[in-house]
């Protein structure tokens, strides 16, 4: 490989809706593409739902829902983890197309040709040995002495059901998770099992090698159904202690877990550290190199205007938006206390790389979830949110109901809302300060603990909608009514300089002392 090449920072994105804990499965294949790029020097980071604009963004798990708009401000290759075919995964038409338009890696050639008609750009990734994983610590119980007989995660179908059924049959415990345990925490139960059990999950029966190269790295051997149609990469034929349907009770009843199955199992678990995919990977990173140089020659050289606002990231992130928050661990895009004085047009660039410009009136959506009971200033933040937002644009909001259970458990909450507390930013904007524009209540909701709509007497949050809109006249002359300084009004000036006064009249007046018979400034005559 040529080693002159300027490689581009490599981002690792994992797509996870909020609250989806089996993206954590995601975890795995991520973690051996950043070792992988690793080896030739590349910087690699690794996000949830993030999307950095200076680097390639390599996108896992896009199946979950991927924004296609994304690709214009941002360079995405997509990792095709999926198993395609008639007896595949049930994906999605916009799945299929998102990587019909897109630069797409996969793990298996038999994917390819079911989204595209040129399968010689599509690089196939093999998931091999993962020197990172066998630690001393995942080895460091001989295999006749681990607890658990067999081992199986992911999920569960009758399918699979009725292979440990039989297997159970034989004698031999198949121990299940009972909860989604993922990552490390995951795999320090793998370490403590004689073997995991692989068993498809479709009829297509693509071989899951991620699953498997993460055992057989992490030191724990690996008993795989095989049948007609279970194609595994070559390393995987010696590696893996492979059964059919027609063999299974004769395997765990007589030959699993005996002297010879534990000698055959170390001998294979010593000889899979020797598959090293360098090549696939160098090629993978070339690859990598050709892309972000085709990407910038498309890429917007404007700042993006965001069109749609966040308050608050962590798990509420929403790719697309623009996602902000006081608190850096939160990861938003920008670090911003709307709650303080706010000078517009902003001009900044993005945590990820993204030139960014906002402007007043510019945003048609701001979406704020639990964060107004945290706010210390309201009013402040309320007034930037209206001026940010373009006429018609909408507030959402969703805030814990006073007197619930939620209001005060967070010790950060400063106030405590209820159904009236909308009424300054309705119908008294003239204590506010505002004159021009205001908000109108366009929706509300009582919600229970899981944010299902309820009567108000089991609520625990409330969802508002707003909507800002220009006022009246009348509204306008009430405001001006109440308003100490009348509100704003015209200085006049433009008329003064038409006709020639160009200096206010009290410097351009004779401020000489008056002499005899003449009257003094500001008296009357007698």
């Amino acid at each position: 490989m040529d080693n002159t090449l300027q490689f581009p920072p490599v981002h690792l994105c994992i797509v996870q809706p909020a609250g989806y804990v089996h993206s954590l499965g995601l975890l795995d294949p991520a973690r051996y593409l950043r070792y992988q790029f690793r080896r030739f020097g590349v910087e690699v980071s690794l996000a949830k739902n993030r999307l950095r604009a200076d680097a390639v963004n390599i996108v896992f798990g896009a199946h979950l829902g991927f924004d296609p708009n994304l690709r214009h401000r941002h360079a995405c290759l997509f990792l095709n983890l999926e198993q395609f075919g008639p007896s595949g995964a049930p994906l999605t038409p916009s799945y299929k197309d998102l990587l019909r338009t897109s630069g797409v890696i996969d793990y298996d050639a038999r994917n390819v040709p079911a989204y595209t008609d040129r399968p010689e750009d599509v690089p196939i990734l093999p998931f091999l040995h993962a020197p990172y994983l066998r630690t001393p610590h995942a080895q460091s119980i001989p295999l006749e002495a681990r607890p658990i007989d067999l081992l199986f995660f992911g999920s569960l179908n009758d399918r699979r059901r009725e292979w440990f059924r039989r297997i159970e049959a034989t004698g031999r415990q198949v121990t299940l998770f009972d909860k989604p345990v993922y990552g490390p925490e995951r795999d320090e139960v793998i370490a403590q099992a004689k073997a995991v059990l692989n068993i498809h999950h479709y009829g297509s029966a693509v071989f899951e090698q991620v699953r498997v190269q993460h055992c057989l790295s992490l030191g724990t051997p690996v008993i795989s159904e095989r049948g007609p149609h279970t194609c595994p990469p070559a390393a995987f034929t010696d590696a893996v202690e492979w059964i059919d349907e027609a063999d299974t009770a004769a395997f765990f009843a007589d030959r699993f877990a005996t002297p010879a199955f534990y000698e055959r199992a170390r001998a294979r678990l010593q000889e899979w550290t020797a598959h090293d995919p360098l090549d696939a990977y160098a090629d993978l990173t070339a690859f990598v190199v050709g892309f972000a140089a085709g990407h910038r020659q498309t890429r917007p050289a404007t700042p993006w205007r965001p069109t749609r606002m966040n308050l608050g990231s962590g798990k509420d992130y929403r790719p697309g938006w623009l996602n902000v928050d006081v608190l850096e661990r939160a990861g938003p895009d920008l670090l911003l206390d709307l709650s303080t004085p706010l000078a517009l047009p902003l001009r900044t660039a993005t945590r990820f790389g993204d030139a960014v410009e906002v402007e007043s009136d510019s945003l048609q959506e701001i979406v704020a979830s639990n964060v107004l009971e945290h706010v210390g200033d309201l009013p402040a933040l309320m007034s930037n949110l209206l001026q940010l937002l373009r006429e018609g644009g909408r507030l959402h909001i969703e805030v814990p109901c006073e007197g619930a259970p939620t209001a005060w458990q967070d010790p950060t909450h400063v106030r405590a809302m209820n159904e009236h507390s909308w009424v300054y930013y309705t119908t008294w904007f003239w204590y506010l300060g505002w004159f021009e524009h205001r908000f109108d209540l366009t929706g509300f909701a009582w919600l229970d603990a899981r944010l299902q709509p309820c009567e108000k007497a089991q609520a625990a949050f409330m969802r508002v909608e707003l909507r800002k809109v220009r006022t009246t006249a009348a509204e306008r002359t009430w405001a001006r009514a109440m308003d100490p300084v009348f509100g704003p009004l015209p200085d006049d000036l433009d008329d003064l300089h038409d006709n020639g006064f160009d200096e206010p009249a009290s410097t351009a007046m004779s401020m000489q002392p008056a002499g005899p018979g003449t009257c003094a400034a500001g008296t009357a005559p007698a």
